[in-house]
């Protein structure tokens, strides 16, 4: 629960989200043996269930926000002209204020704006450092012919740790880099905001500072993945010192200064379905951006959305500002954090901004990570109760591109994300006890192999099978686990 350290413990009072619900969504109940068929289908896989067969969808916060009435009125003045939107105007004046960059393009969502800056900065052989990898981010940039580097604090791998801004970078670790490669080959570092591999754990102010210091000192640009970073903002307001009677809005505007650019996916902060957009300082990056824009989004003044997205968007900016929504927002997931900590389940500590990341290695030390322990917890999680997380570890991770072997990441986790303004309380506490049913039996639970790869992101559309349990490793003659061989 949200704390509430004016008043003594005892006279503590609970809180409720600060909006009322005018509009339902009724939702499917299954049974056990539909789960299990829907699975089956679903390869194990939990992107590939029907929404249709999930009670609780928890699989990400991107896109499945609930807009609330000043969003869907403002859809309704949506301008559809082909070019020159006075939608698009508004979103830019929006994003300059909120953010303090000077340009503005339009993206279809927040990947969109990461091809096109990895397109435009990126020469084949460069090297592009980061507060751990994301995904997406990561693929774009090798795919233009740069090779990621993880530069973030070590505290970042270790789930148990307290540090309060495990997002941070290392500043040894970039100047090594720097000193090893040269700045000339480090077209920009990339930060991230809440850093979602990590556990959704936040960067401190004088961090971004710091870096931002460094890279400038080497002629090196520094591009923020802004996605989550209002909400890093707010833990910026409430742990670091000096920040406490700031307001997120002003925080946000210091953050975004210490910055070159950013790139966006609106799906998330922003709280809309669809949208993005590649904010920018330097001219002639937004020039080659806009010229880009044309030939993969859209025309520069809409960049693959409708007039009504970026109406919708730019009210979403000043609605996620709000510290009431955010308060509300991050004091739901800290709710659910709660409970879990409370009945010994292992998580990231501390609680991040948009979920709750169960470590799956701890949740299942007898399953290998070569049997994807945290996708077979997903996958269990669903059979349980219906209920749709997504896997963050091996599969995710991906495989080495010279040795074609997976990458093993230190943190194999399940990521229950927490949609905005959409699930209630009792959700949560559902949640909770199904997580709690599932660690009580979970040695009866075990791992997968994989039957089916695609090329790219293949934790969108891989498919697995469940391995006996018991069948292990060692019986097989090979090792338990690939970080212990």
């Amino acid at each position: 629960m949200l704390p509430n350290h004016s008043v003594p413990a005892e006279r503590r009072r609970s809180w409720a989200e600060p909006y009322r619900i005018k509009m339902v969504e009724l939702l499917k109940m299954t049974t056990p043996a539909e789960r299990r068929v829907a699975l089956e289908a679903a390869g194990y896989n939990t992107f590939l269930l029907r929404s249709d067969d999930v009670y609780i969808d928890l699989l990400t916060d991107s896109g499945t926000s609930a807009m609330s009435d000043a969003q869907w009125a403002g859809m309704m003045r949506g301008d559809e002209a082909y070019a020159g939107s006075r939608n698009f105007y508004g979103l830019e004046s929006a994003v300059q204020a909120r953010y303090g960059y000077r340009y503005v393009v339009p993206t279809h969502q927040g990947r969109g704006a990461e091809h096109l800056i990895s397109r435009i900065l990126i020469s084949p052989g460069d090297v592009v450092p980061g507060n751990m990898y994301f995904t997406t981010t990561r693929l774009h940039q090798e795919l233009a012919g740069a090779t990621f580097v993880d530069v973030i604090i070590d505290q970042a791998h270790d789930p148990e740790s307290l540090y309060p801004f495990k997002g941070n970078i290392d500043l040894d670790k970039f100047r090594e880099l720097i000193d090893r490669v040269g700045a000339k080959k480090i077209p920009y570092i990339s930060v991230a905001a809440t850093v979602n591999m990590a556990g959704g754990q936040p960067i401190s102010m004088e961090n971004i500072r710091q870096v931002s210091q460094l890279a400038r000192q080497h002629g090196i640009r520094v591009i923020l993945d802004a996605t989550r970073a209002i909400e890093n903002a707010w833990f910026i307001k409430q742990r670091e010192a000096g920040f406490a009677d700031r307001s997120i809005a002003s925080i946000l505007l210091e953050m975004c200064s210490y910055t070159d650019g950013c790139t966006m996916s609106g799906k998330k902060d922003l709280l809309v379905n669809i949208g993005g957009f590649l904010a920018l300082n330097d001219w002639e990056v937004f020039e080659e951006a806009r010229n880009l824009v044309v030939v993969y989004e859209g025309l520069h003044t809409y960049g693959g959305l409708s007039g009504r997205d970026m109406e919708a968007m730019a009210i979403g900016i000043e609605e996620a500002l709000n510290e009431d929504h955010i308060r509300a927002r991050i004091g739901q997931v800290e709710y659910l954090g709660q409970q879990l900590i409370q009945a010994g389940i292992p998580i990231v500590l501390p609680v991040g901004g948009h979920a709750i990341y169960l470590d799956a290695r701890s949740f299942l030390p007898h399953v290998p990570q070569d049997e994807f322990p945290a996708q077979s917890l997903a996958a269990e999680l669903y059979l349980e109760a219906g209920i749709r997380a997504m896997e963050r570890g091996v599969i995710s991770a991906g495989r080495n591109l010279q040795t074609g072997q997976h990458n093993y990441p230190k943190l194999e986790l399940v990521r229950l994300t927490i949609p905005r303004r959409v699930y209630t309380q009792a959700h949560m506490d559902v949640t909770a006890e199904s997580v709690i049913n599932l660690y009580e039996r979970r040695e009866a639970i075990g791992g997968l192999k994989m039957i089916y790869e695609p090329k790219y992101l293949r934790f969108f559309q891989a498919r697995f099978e469940p391995v006996a349990v018991g069948t292990s490793r060692e019986k097989r003659g090979e090792y338990a686990d690939p970080q212990e061989a």
